[in-house]
């Protein structure tokens, strides 16, 4: 279940883009988001603070944790509401597409009556927006291109709620009097990056007490349909679940049918029938005799079509099966695996948390070795200077070995700039121990200056890692243009690493890039992209699709022993 951290985050959100739609203060909806990250990020649960409590998460004044208060007694933000009251609410539609802001919002309202989505399609598509001022050919490009990437995500959900919601329904069911297996299956158990709905699977008897006890539970809003095999419910976030409850015996062959995908169990359905058997949720059946054959685990039933088991987030029909007839399914990276993270942040720059708490969370995680990479000066906001991050290896050097032994190293995320130049000359560079080098800007450059811009900062002799390659934000912001297969070559011919940063909303790689570039030989980095203590544990989502790319522990640098590790830091090349 999502913490109360992350509802009061959402909600502040909207109070602030709510601000800005009404003309309001830009200062006061810009004190908001800053509240809303730190409440989000803050690693206490806040559902138990009183406002003086939350008055010590940094940027929380006496009138934002007054309305928190009021939100965790109530469950309404009265300011909240009345904002919402005085905004149509198709206006409030609008700003939902990504590169859509609330000031173009209102204007397209008041000025062309537009409140809705589809309307605005339907304006661009009739050239309406032509003589409105600030909605040239550009903007209404992007517009169209938000409204296309709002569509495509539909009402498909990120994966941190959807495994929030579904190891708290499993965590309820599996304590049902009978239940002798329970397990969430489909898309999120293939680690897709969003999720249509949730499969959830009980092996029991009796299907009615477990049927009974989802419809009760909390987080159902609303029954959509209830029977003996199946029931399915809604939730507030309007995510569908969907409940099957099997027996035991068939348990194996309910799991590997629910996971999918569809093309998969094509794949594997169509062995069955070559070979005289036909599986489904129930089981592999011999086709003349209608005995079972296998079913209830799903090595059984894999085993009997002449196949190993095939991890869940291979399952998409990309060569697994060939993989698996011929000996050779690549043994995939696990969490367990990751030894350390490569790149995280601290509130010397955008970070929440400070030096000594991100690394004493670091170390409670089990890391072997933990990198700090706060922004270089080309990220102006961030305003760094050479003597605070200096002064911040100091500090990091003394810290070194005294939480759990854990080795710290001291890097920083560079800015790529528009011609692939980065922050700091070689001199100064050469005293971290890691480089990050990521995009921030210039997103529209031609596929040409792209592609020059990321192979330059990949010959940087100090670049160790590109981050967050293609800059995408999932539903939101595609990747930027580059003919990629040159970023790749170039990547494996000088040793840099691409990330696959696990913060859910990028996913950058994402499985089917790292799949690409495996090819070339390159290497990766599994990071979190840490901003606070809570995010550490965003690299679950890393690792899971690292796995969709099958990715073993050796392509991972940051599963190697630190010695390792050092040596690939040291990039061929390096004077």
């Amino acid at each position: 279940m999502a913490r109360r951290n992350e509802e009061v985050e959402a909600l502040l959100r909207e109070y602030a883009d709510l601000v800005a739609i009404t003309g309001g203060d830009a200062f006061k909806a810009r004190a908001y988001e800053k509240a809303a990250r730190a409440i989000g990020g803050h690693p206490a649960d806040i559902s138990r603070m009183d406002a003086d409590g939350l008055r010590e998460i940094p940027n929380v004044g006496r009138s934002i944790a007054e309305k928190v208060v009021e939100y965790l007694r109530t469950g309404k933000m009265a300011v909240v509401e009345e904002r919402r009251a005085a905004i149509p609410a198709g206006v409030r539609e609008l700003i939902t597409i990504p590169t859509l802001g609330p000031k173009k919002a209102l204007r397209l309202y008041e000025d062309l009556h537009i409140s809705s989505v589809n309307e605005l399609a339907a304006a661009i598509e009739a050239d309406a927006l032509a003589d409105l001022k600030g909605f040239g050919e550009k903007t209404q490009e992007n517009i169209r291109h938000g409204i296309e990437l709002l569509q495509r995500a539909g009402a498909r959900v990120p994966l941190p709620p959807a495994l929030d919601t579904a190891e708290e329904i499993v965590a309820a069911l599996s304590g049902v009097a009978g239940c002798e297996r329970c397990a969430y299956a489909g898309s999120l158990r293939r680690m897709r990056e969003t999720v249509g709905d949730l499969d959830v699977l009980v092996a029991a008897e009796r299907s009615a007490p477990f049927m009974e006890a989802l419809c009760a539970l909390p987080v159902t809003a609303e029954v959509v349909a209830r029977g003996t095999k199946k029931t399915s419910v809604r939730t507030a976030e309007g995510l569908q679940v969907d409940l099957r409850v099997l027996p035991a015996e068939s348990w194996g062959a309910g799991m590997q049918y629910f996971t999918g995908s569809k093309a998969h169990n094509i794949r594997t359905r169509t062995i069955a029938v070559h070979q005289g058997l036909k599986l489904s949720e129930y089981g592999l059946f011999d086709i003349e005799s209608g005995e079972s054959v296998a079913s209830r685990t799903e090595e059984e039933v894999y085993a009997r079509l002449g196949l190993p088991w095939i991890p869940p987030t291979l399952r998409e029909d990309r060569g697994e099966i060939e993989a698996a007839l011929h000996g050779e399914l690549p043994e995939l990276v696990t969490e367990r695996d990751i030894r350390g993270d490569l790149h995280t942040h601290t509130d010397l720059t955008d970070g929440l948390a400070p030096l000594e708490a991100m690394v004493e969370a670091a170390a409670e995680r089990g890391h072997a070795y933990y990198a700090v990479t706060d922004h270089a000066p080309n990220l102006y906001m961030q305003r760094m200077t050479e003597e605070k991050i200096l002064a911040q290896r100091e500090r990091l050097r003394a810290l070194d070995g005294t939480h759990h032994r854990m080795r710290l190293l001291h890097g920083t995320e560079l800015n790529i700039g528009p011609d692939g130049e980065v922050d700091w000359p070689e001199e100064f560079l050469a005293g971290f121990d890691l480089c990050v080098a990521s995009l921030h800007s210039h997103f529209d450059q031609d596929r040409a200056a792209m592609t020059g811009r990321l192979v330059r900062a990949c010959e940087n002799p100090y670049v160790n890692i590109i981050g967050h390659p293609t800059t995408r934000l999932i539903g939101k912001r595609p990747g930027v243009d580059a003919d990629w297969e040159e970023v790749f070559a170039a990547c494996a011919r000088t040793g840099t690493a691409l990330e696959v940063n696990a913060q859910p909303d990028r996913l950058d790689l994402c499985d089917e890039d790292i799949l690409r570039a495996k090819a070339y030989g390159v290497r990766f980095a599994v990071d979190s992209d840490a901003h606070s203590v809570p995010h550490l544990a965003q690299l679950r989502y890393g690792v899971g699709t690292a796995q969709r790319g099958w990715l073993t522990r050796d392509d991972v640098i940051n599963t190697w022993p630190l010695p390792r590790l050092r040596r690939f830091l040291r990039k061929s090349g390096r004077r």
